[in-house]
């Protein structure tokens, strides 16, 4: 039976694991996911994990998704990042009419990538007009669709804007064959995300192609995993990646270390005191981190699905154990990096790529000091008991 809804894609994660492995060398070579590896995503309905029932997706747990992010990533990380991406964009299925997410995401291949926030579009009879360029959009080259988030200026040219006074944002939407794709991303990392930059100009975006992103008033879906949001849901799931990523680094270093001879004289690296020890605390580092993780996750998910809220204090603590994940991942690869010597340098190894790629997601937005910042606040503010 399985352990929770969605088990049976982290089942299905494992079992494509190998093939991924397989593939991770030309993944990283072409900068691209290979042809097979992009079909046995889609094969096994991993892009659908987050897409409503309604619409023939999986619609599964936060946990059982970010299990499956994991079991990917342990084989490479440019393809769990990709799939984490793309599946968070399908979120926003639930704030579309059912013929306009049918149209998107149920033809096929039906995958959906944006980037960050950024530049206007205006409002035209029946729509939006706009010419922009964006960034950052993991997975656009396995995409049928982009998004983009935009602020909206009205017919007369000045910012709509929200009853609170802050600026009206929607989510864009069009086809990919709309844009124009730009072959920037010469990375440190995670190369294989094709985390390119899209353009269009003077595109009409009809205004059923629009939504309100992570608006509870603007859901059409009532599941507890829509309540989340996508912020949430990309933190969550991209600490996951780099909880993947970690062990990966970790079992090649305890591996390594059971054979290697640092030098003729030297016996086995299993025998030595120090290597013992440091294995020992970096496991315990490692399950620490997984364990504070999926804790903090099924603790926002119990209570979100017993009352239908995402509260400020679960998101306060989903940002506070994502952030010190990533970074606590990165941290045990650093230390299984170095463990390794001077075999980790080289390419033939399983360690030098699995370093760039936890580096690459350590820079990114959900890794960000700043949060530290924003849970302390939280924190202080809040009256002692």
């Amino acid at each position: 039976m399985s352990e929770f809804p969605g088990y049976d894609l982290v089942e299905r994660a494992r079992a494509i694991a190998p093939l991924i492995a397989g593939e991770a060398d030309e993944i990283e070579r072409t900068r691209r996911l290979t042809p097979s590896v992009v079909a046995a995503l889609i094969e096994n309905g991993f892009y659908r994990a987050l897409l409503p029932r309604s619409l023939g997706g999986a619609e599964v747990s936060i946990e059982a998704f970010m299990q499956m992010l994991e079991a990917i990533a342990k084989a490479d990380a440019s393809t769990a990042w990709c799939l984490g991406q793309c599946s968070v964009c399908a979120m926003i299925a639930a704030s579309l009419d059912r013929d306009t997410a049918q149209e998107i995401f149920n033809t096929a291949p039906g995958i959906l990538a944006w980037g960050a926030i950024a530049h206007e579009a205006r409002a035209v009879g029946g729509g939006y007009r706009v010419t922009a360029r964006w960034d950052f959009a993991s997975g656009s080259r396995q995409a049928s669709w982009l998004g983009a988030h935009v602020r909206i200026l009205g017919t007369d040219g000045t910012p709509r804007r929200n009853a609170d006074g802050s600026p009206e944002v929607r989510t864009i939407l069009f086809p990919v064959a709309s844009a124009t794709l730009h072959d920037v991303w010469q990375a440190i990392g995670l190369a294989g995300t094709g985390t390119d930059s899209y353009e269009v100009n003077d595109l009409f975006i009809p205004e059923r192609f629009t939504a309100f992103r992570d608006v509870p008033s603007g859901l059409r879906e009532t599941g507890p995993l829509y309540r989340i949001g996508t912020g949430a849901a990309f933190s969550l799931g991209f600490a996951a990646v780099s909880l993947g990523v970690a062990r990966a680094t970790l079992d090649a270093a305890i591996a390594l270390a059971r054979e290697k001879r640092p030098s003729l004289a030297a016996g086995a690296m299993r025998g030595n005191a120090a290597v013992q020890g440091l294995i020992g605390r970096t496991e315990g580092d490692l399950r620490a981190a997984r364990a504070y993780l999926y804790a903090t996750a099924t603790a926002m998910w119990r209570e979100l699905s017993a009352t239908g809220e995402f509260s400020a204090a679960h998101r306060s603590a989903v940002r506070l154990a994502a952030t010190w994940t990533i970074h606590q991942s990165a941290r045990v690869v650093d230390t299984a990096y170095h463990m390794a010597g001077a075999t980790a340098v080289f390419r033939s190894n399983p360690f030098e790529r699995r370093f760039r790629d936890m580096h690459a997601i350590a820079q990114q937005i959900q890794a960000r000091d700043s949060h530290y910042e924003d849970v302390g606040k939280a924190i202080l503010s809040t009256p002692e008991p």
